[in-house]
């Protein structure tokens, strides 16, 4: 396995709680009037997401990504 970052456990929880906001507010945004500003946090949590991923090995946060 390929070395973990420094703040591992500090990350996988950011991790989880980005993931868990962005599914919060891809399920509000159809019903709500200010959808390009949800889109727009959506795309913030992503970029977010994309650079812990990178601090981490190949497919580690493939497990979490399934349930």
């Amino acid at each position: 396995m390929d070395k973990l970052p420094e703040k591992f456990p500090e990350y996988s929880i950011m991790y989880k709680t980005i993931s868990k906001q962005i599914k919060h507010l891809e399920k509000i945004k159809p019903s709500s009037e200010e959808k390009n500003e949800i889109q727009i946090k959506i795309n913030n949590y992503k970029t977010e997401l994309d650079k812990i991923k990178k601090k981490f090995p190949d497919n580690y946060f493939n497990e979490l990504n399934q349930s």
